[in-house]
């Protein structure tokens, strides 16, 4: 541990935070119940500590600098670590009670969020989780849910998001699917085989033709706008199909249709009220969601069987 380089104080750190999550000085005022100038002053003597400028200040407002981006994932993990700490220290954990809503796709709900929540049993065990499997983002804005589990940044104000990394996605088949039909040698093969579709099929026609995979919209022979039946279709050996890496990776039976085709990433983002800010069961759900699922996000690759 370089204790030489922790030289900022802990207000200073939380002021900036604060200031980045709300939007401005006065918005960091309010929720940390203070001033505007005091904020200010913590910001100016956190970049005086550090030697960099964090936030530009203009009559538009204010603006993160890339300094200021580059040091904002690792204050919120600080922020993160900050109130388990207080939550362990004053032993008040274990002792939250109540119910949260979480929702996410039918897929990422059956099969990635059961292993990310494990841990919440053993910090939190009187909260009682409600999964709704929905892709629908009114879940949030009409509160039948407390967080999301989202591929796009959501555009209502009154919500905050956090980019959790990006998940790889790939084309796999079953190999029982491609012992019968044979290997493609080229992407342009690939165009010929039986395709797995989810809600929209054809959305996918356009980054395959421009990757070389000239797929038509008679190549999808099954498909569902559930991915979780999706999934179950191309294991069942129906064809081949767009799916994350971190789950094609590691289930039997499964392999990737042309070893060298490059991985499309779609971004993973953690969605809830306003009220993460003053719900201490909200708040333990989403940083046990956000940690897990930003692990997954990094180790999808790092999974597969043949990596070791």
């Amino acid at each position: 541990m370089n204790w030489q380089a922790i030289s900022f104080d802990w207000n200073q750190v939380r002021a900036f935070l604060a200031t980045t999550e709300e939007g401005s000085f006065s918005g960091a005022a309010r929720v940390l119940k203070t001033t505007q100038p005091t904020i200010g002053r913590q910001i100016s003597a956190l970049e005086e500590a550090l030697g960099v400028t964090l936030v530009e200040r203009s009559v538009r407002g204010l603006t993160l600098t890339e300094s200021g981006r580059d040091l904002l994932d690792h204050v919120r993990a600080m922020g993160e670590a900050a109130t388990l700490v207080s939550m362990v220290a004053e032993g008040k954990s274990r002792e939250v009670t109540g119910e949260v809503t979480v929702t996410g796709t039918d897929l990422l709900s059956t099969e990635i969020l059961p292993g990310v929540l494990m841990p919440l049993r053993e910090k939190a065990p009187g909260i009682r989780v409600r999964i709704l499997a929905s892709s629908d983002m009114q879940n949030l804005t009409q509160r039948e849910a407390d967080i999301a589990i989202r591929h796009i940044r959501p555009e209502q104000p009154d919500l905050i998001a956090r980019h959790l990394g990006d998940f790889r996605a790939n084309l796999y088949a079953a190999t029982s699917y491609l012992d019968r039909v044979g290997r493609p040698r080229t992407f342009r093969d690939v165009a010929d085989y039986d395709f797995v579709g989810h809600a929209d099929p054809e959305r996918l026609m356009a980054p395959l033709h421009n990757m070389g995979i000239p797929v038509r919209a008679e190549s999808f022979v099954m498909s569902s706008t559930s991915g979780t039946v999706a999934w179950e279709l191309v294991k069942a050996g129906y064809g081949v199909s767009m799916q994350p890496e971190v789950l094609g990776e590691v289930e039997p039976g499964m392999e990737k249709v042309l070893p060298d085709f490059p991985s499309l990433e779609f971004p993973i983002w953690l969605v809830t009220h306003r009220e993460l800010q003053t719900s201490r069961r909200i708040r333990i759900v989403f940083d046990v969601l956000a940690r897990g699922l930003a692990i997954a996000a990094r180790t999808s690759v790092a999974t597969r069987p043949d990596n070791s």
